[in-house]
């Protein structure tokens, strides 16, 4: 199980790493993203939920041994929280929310590649 925690970890952090340069990309070329990139939000927030159901399984069979413990909040609490916030940023405006989400995607590359560096042990 827990190779597959890390593998979906690290697509996880690809994935956001994908959204956040497609976010920024049309940002600067002035266009919207397209369906597509809300496709990849849908994703990798469904991945999210899957990623958090198999650390919950690995800490219920292992334990707690993530070191530091910070890897739960940098992977699970504060990417949910970072996307909640985009959420309802997003709801109230009224054109252009994908930029709200370039810049969630930044923050939660930021914090899953974190969580995937404190779950390896680098850093």
């Amino acid at each position: 199980m827990s190779v597959v925690h890390k593998i979906i970890g690290f697509a996880i952090v690809g994935a956001f790493g994908v959204f956040m340069l497609w976010g920024f990309a049309a940002w600067i070329v002035k266009r919207d993203p397209g369906r597509w990139y809300w496709h990849l939000l849908a994703a990798l927030q469904v991945t999210i939920g899957i990623q958090i159901v198999a650390g919950v399984i690995l800490v219920a069979i292992h334990g707690i041994h993530a070191r530091p413990a910070l890897h739960y909040a940098y992977g699970s609490v504060l990417p949910i929280i970072v996307l909640v916030i985009a959420h309802v940023m997003a709801r109230d405006m009224e054109r252009d929310q994908w930029k709200v989400f370039a810049v969630a995607g930044f923050i939660c590359f930021g914090l899953t590649l974190r969580a995937l560096m404190t779950g390896l042990g680098i850093g």
